[in-house]
């Protein structure tokens, strides 16, 4: 089958590489323009452009899909009989949803109609979702509310970060898409049912400061849900600390105050929060620092029990 894949970062790549193992004809290949990155700010392709640049298949980056009159072009030149789309990052138009044979299939990392968005592994985890999974839907131009395709259904793992679960939804998917393919024409279109919908809008930078008030198995939802990015992060002496890993505890009596240090353990700092827990922070990154063990961190910091973060 000639297929035109849509698709930008790393997670959208087992579904690229599996069509291809598959047998599937990749002739386009569109992802999102080249953005400044790393401290030197130079432009760097999308890990997509990287991987079809690799095996040798052309790309097109359109800045604006809805308004660029070359992209619709190159679709016709093309001749595709899908489009396939895994987190692109634009809205396509109707008139590039419809130009294939089969029209176009999007991956989405939830059990639709729950989590329609951006970033729908990081608020099933934010949300303490014990479940999620992986859905193949029929693209229209609403937000993620095409008919289903297929989908599978996964356990959250109980201490799995947001980038540990979009990694193996992603693989999941990806066999999943190639499966969907193989039946295209006689799967089932199952309307998705409206009432039921939840949304997962992108992740902003100040959602991940953390709220010491609430418990340590909040906290600890937070920090896994916004790791690698944005990070969950507090206050320290002034200066932010992203908190990358630790572990939800309850403590003794008395009940500590929340964003107060607790006692410093040989794994890092112990932190009240709500509800009588604690958080031990077992991995941190100050501001425009590497990140690191917490043991290593209070090696450099002489952080006391008894101080305040936040």
């Amino acid at each position: 089958m000639k297929v035109v894949f849509f698709g930008t970062p790393w997670a959208a790549l087992p579904a690229l590489g599996s069509l291809v193992d598959a047998g599937h004809e990749l002739v386009l290949v569109i992802t999102q323009p080249d953005r400044p990155a790393g401290r030197g700010k130079e432009p760097t392709p999308s890990p997509v452009k990287t991987a079809a640049l690799a095996r040798k298949i052309s790309v097109l980056q359109p800045e604006k899909i809805r308004t660029d009159p070359r992209i619709l072009e190159a679709l016709k030149a093309a001749a595709p009989d899908i489009n396939v789309v895994v987190a692109y990052g634009q809205i396509i138009p109707r008139v590039i949803i419809d130009l294939p044979r089969f029209k176009s299939v999007n991956v989405h990392f939830s059990l639709l109609p729950k989590y329609r968005g951006a970033a729908p592994v990081q608020w099933a985890i934010l949300n303490g979702e014990e479940k999620t999974g992986v859905t193949i839907f029929e693209l229209n131009e609403r937000m993620d509310e095409g008919d289903i395709l297929s989908r599978v259904e996964v356990d959250i793992r109980p201490r799995e970060k947001a980038y540990e679960l979009e990694g193996r939804l992603s693989r999941i998917g990806a066999d999943l898409l190639v499966k969907s393919l193989d039946g295209i024409a006689s799967l089932p279109r199952l309307p998705q049912d409206h009432a039921q919908a939840t949304t997962a809008p992108r992740l902003r930078k100040d959602q991940g400061r953390i709220d010491w008030t609430k418990e340590s198995i909040a906290v600890d939802r937070l920090v896994r849900a916004f790791s690698p990015w944005p990070g969950a992060h507090t206050f320290y002496r002034g200066r932010r600390l992203v908190v990358r890993e630790g572990i939800p505890l309850s403590v003794p009596e008395p009940t500590p105050r929340p964003g107060r240090i607790v006692e410093i353990r040989k794994e890092g700092p112990l932190i009240g929060c709500g509800g009588g827990g604690a958080y031990l922070a077992v991995r941190l990154q100050q501001e425009n620092k590497r990140e690191m063990a917490a043991a290593d961190f209070l090696l450099g910091t002489k952080m006391e029990a008894g101080e305040d973060l936040g």
